[in-house]
This record gives structure tokens, C-alpha cells and sequence, in this order.
């Protein structure tokens, strides 16, 4: 299989290198605004470079990857779409609500397959929690608790392009309560603080944040989120039910520790990237998306639930923004 791949940052070296150990991948041809960029990482992996997004399509590829800077997430899908090529796209397809509505409205007419990088679907924990769900064990499920604490801050670079921490950061704790549970979000009510570096305020951001949500089915969500997590990168979800609770992430990499005496849980060592929390679940991300590109499966997360997950972003930051709560039939769907 020929594989294309647009953008070698640090989330897209780290696929490129994914995909050059994976078996179905014979041919991968990769390019970047920055070619020189692009040849270094060519150069380490055997790969091909294009001089641009138009001339890696045109190369026969059989599938496109896509994972630069969020503003060209968006312009790449429809290339990518236009040339009828199966894509895969790094979270978020789009900068906004109204991109990314047109990119479903524009994938649901054409049917070229798109597949939206919201890796935890494929985390062996969350998809241990969804069975527990979907089989009953739980009974009915009450609580959710779900959070993303970075280890530390990104670059201040980063954080004015990033959408904020909802929608850069708690989108993915958006996508998997919803794969977990089965359920929508009906409505939410947020909030957000600074204690760090003063670039977060200065980009209208917030370091740390939470978000109560209410399901459709009256299900309590629980969100958290900050940038500032010394003991270790901490990603986790706890699924509390009527006759049982089970936990992802729960485990001697915990970033955290007992302050009980006598508790030697856990004993690290921490994990301190979600490169390192979910390497497993890349591979099997791309693998899927192998899948799809041959016909073998249809999109395990298309942009309608990108869609989904970013009303819900997008909610969030107008909760904290507004101090109220915000119902999601306020934010345009389709």
C-alpha cells in the first residue's frame, strides 16, 4: 500500500514513523511547507518527498494522511476528497464550527471515506469500558469522569492557533464519553482558570478547565483538564453504574500517589506524552484506517463525530465564556 502524508511536525513525524513499521505500508511518500523538513524525515524512514499536498495525490496514492497545524486541516480534506482519495485527519478537521459543518455536508455527498484521528477509540482500556456499557455489567450507568492533564504547558507558539483548551484538549474527552456511552450530550456547564504562564490569559485561553455535562439519558459527565500536570501525563475515565464502576487508565503509570500509609500504588514509572500513553493506540488506528482504505471497513470515526465532539467544544468554551449553562440544541448541527 502507498501512503501519503501531509505535514512533519511533531505529531506527524511520530505517524510517519508509525506507518514505516507497519507491515501493509510498502510505499510512503510524505511533504510539508517546510521541505526541508520533509526530507529529513524522508531521508530517516526511506520515504518519498512531493514538493506539495497536489503532487503527493497525483503520486498514486492509495491513502492520505493528514496531520499539520490546524489551519490546513481543513483546505488538505478537501483535496483529498476531490481526489477521491481515502483520508485520514488529525483532529480537528476544521478551525470552526462552520468549517467543519461544510466538510460533513461536503463528505456526506461525495462518499469518499474519511477517517478522523480521535486515537483513544482504539485504546484497549476505553474499549474494555464501552463493552462493560453496551453488555449491561454496569447496570445503568450514573457518572461519568473523564480528564486530559498535559504534563506540561505546549510552547506559547501553539496556544493562540490552538481553539483553547476545549476544543484543542477536552475534544477527545468529548469524542470518547460519547463512544463509551452510547449517548449524546444535552447540555453543559463550564468554567476555566489561570495560575500559570500569563501567554494562556493573553490568548483569551485558560490553563486548567472543567465542564459539567448532562447526557440525554440524564448521565452526569465530569470533565477536567489543564496544562499543568508535574507528576506525569494523566488521561483517564471512570464509568460509575448502578452495580459496578470500571476505570481506564488506572495503573502503576498513574501520575499521582497515595496518601495513605502503607500504599505502595503506584509504583510508576509515570508516562510524560500521549505519544507515550497511546502508542498502541495509534498503531491500531492506522492499522483500521488500512482497513478502510481497502474497502474492508467503513470510517470508525467519521467528521460527522467530529462534528459532534466540536458542538460539544464549542458549547463548552460559550458555557465559560458566558458563565451559564448551554444547552447543545444552541449550537447548529446537522
Amino acid at each position: 500500500m502507498r501512503i501519503g502524508l501531509a505535514g512533519v511536525g511533531r505529531i506527524g513525524a511520530f505517524h510517519a514513523r508509525t506507518l514505516a513499521a507497519l507491515d501493509f505500508v510498502d510505499e510512503l511518500v510524505v511533504t510539508d511547507a517546510d521541505l526541508g523538513a520533509a526530507k529529513t524525515v524522508a531521508d530517516e524512514l526511506g520515504a518519498e518527498v512531493a514538493p506539495d499536498a497536489e503532487a503527493l495525490l497525483a503520486s498514486g496514492v492509495d491513502g492520505f494522511v493528514i496531520t499539520t497545524a490546524t489551519p490546513a486541516h481543513a483546505p488538505l480534506l478537501r483535496q483529498g476528497i476531490a481526489a477521491g482519495v481515502p483520508t485520514f485527519c488529525e483532529k480537528p478537521v476544521a478551525a470552526t464550527l462552520e468549517e467543519t459543518l461544510g466538510l460533513a455536508e461536503l463528505v456526506a455527498s461525495t462518499g469518499v471515506p474519511v477517517h478522523v484521528g480521535f486515537q483513544r477509540r482504539f485504546d484497549a482500556g476505553y474499549r474494555r469500558a464501552r463493552a462493560a456499557v453496551e453488555s449491561g455489567e454496569l447496570g445503568f450507568v450514573h457518572t461519568i469522569r473523564a480528564n486530559t492533564h498535559d504534563q506540561a504547558p505546549p510552547h506559547a507558539s501553539y496556544i493562540p492557533a490552538s481553539g483553547g483548551i476545549f476544543r484543542d484538549c477536552n475534544v477527545h474527552d468529548f469524542d470518547i464519553l460519547r463512544f463509551v456511552s452510547g449517548r449524546e450530550v444535552a447540555s453543559v456547564y463550564a468554567t476555566g482558570a489561570n495560575k500559570g504562564a500569563d501567554f494562556f490569559a493573553a490568548a483569551g485561553d485558560v490553563d486548567t478547565a472543567g465542564a459539567l455535562l448532562t447526557l440525554d439519558d440524564g448521565t452526569i459527565g465530569l470533565i477536567s483538564s489543564t496544562r499543568y500536570n508535574g507528576a506525569g501525563h494523566d488521561v483517564r475515565m471512570e464509568v460509575h453504574g448502578e452495580k459496578g464502576t470500571i476505570a481506564v487508565g488506572l495503573d502503576h503509570s498513574l501520575a499521582m500517589r497515595s496518601a495513605e500509609e502503607g500504599v505502595d500504588f503506584p509504583r510508576g514509572p509515570q508516562k510524560w506524552s500521549f505519544m507515550e500513553r497511546f502508542l498502541p493506540a495509534y498503531q491500531a488506528e492506522l492499522t483500521a484506517f488500512a482497513e478502510v482504505v481497502r474497502g474492508e471497513r467503513t470510517s470508525p470515526c467519521t467528521v460527522g463525530d467530529a462534528l459532534q465532539a466540536f458542538r460539544i467544544a464549542e458549547a463548552c468554551e460559550r458555557s465559560r465564556a458566558e458563565r451559564r449553562p448551554v444547552a447543545l440544541s444552541e449550537i447548529e448541527g446537522i
